[in-house]
């Protein structure tokens, strides 16, 4: 199911939120200071591409940079992309339909909010029913 939920959130929503995000990454790796950010868009895009059956936790060796990091991104990036995911799960869950594809936007805002410090894992409690991690 994850599957046929991520190809049309592809083709609907992924693709080109992963382009904007990989443009940003991008602009942000042409301006050597906020190479960090660059690295963030991109992990956003790969996310974006593909969110189903993925999640983002937090790394347990991020310090203080990410931190400092955070707030900088929440600043200047992260409140409006926070409230542009908002509006679009709020639009997309008026069909029954685009309701998962609300959800995903919903899933992509607290790493729009705070990227830095975060990794993509696969869930395989979601591949596997019946599956219990070992932590």
């Amino acid at each position: 199911m994850r599957t046929v939920l991520n190809v049309i959130w592809l083709v609907l929503c992924g693709l080109w939120l992963a382009i904007g995000y990989a443009v940003a990454g991008v602009i942000c790796c042409i301006l050597i200071v906020t190479i960090p950010f660059g690295l963030a868009s991109f992990r956003m895009a790969n996310y974006a591409l593909w969110p189903f059956g993925r999640d983002l936790v937090r790394r347990p060796d991020a310090g203080a940079p990410s931190a400092i990091g955070n707030v900088i991104w929440f600043v200047f990036a992260g409140w409006w992309l926070a409230l542009g995911h908002l509006a679009t799960a709020i639009a997309l869950a008026v069909t029954i339909i685009g309701i998962p594809l609300a959800w995903a936007n919903i899933k992509l805002i607290p790493v729009s909010i705070v990227p830095l410090g975060r990794v993509i894992v696969d869930r395989p409690e979601l591949a596997y029913p019946g599956y219990r991690p070992a932590y």
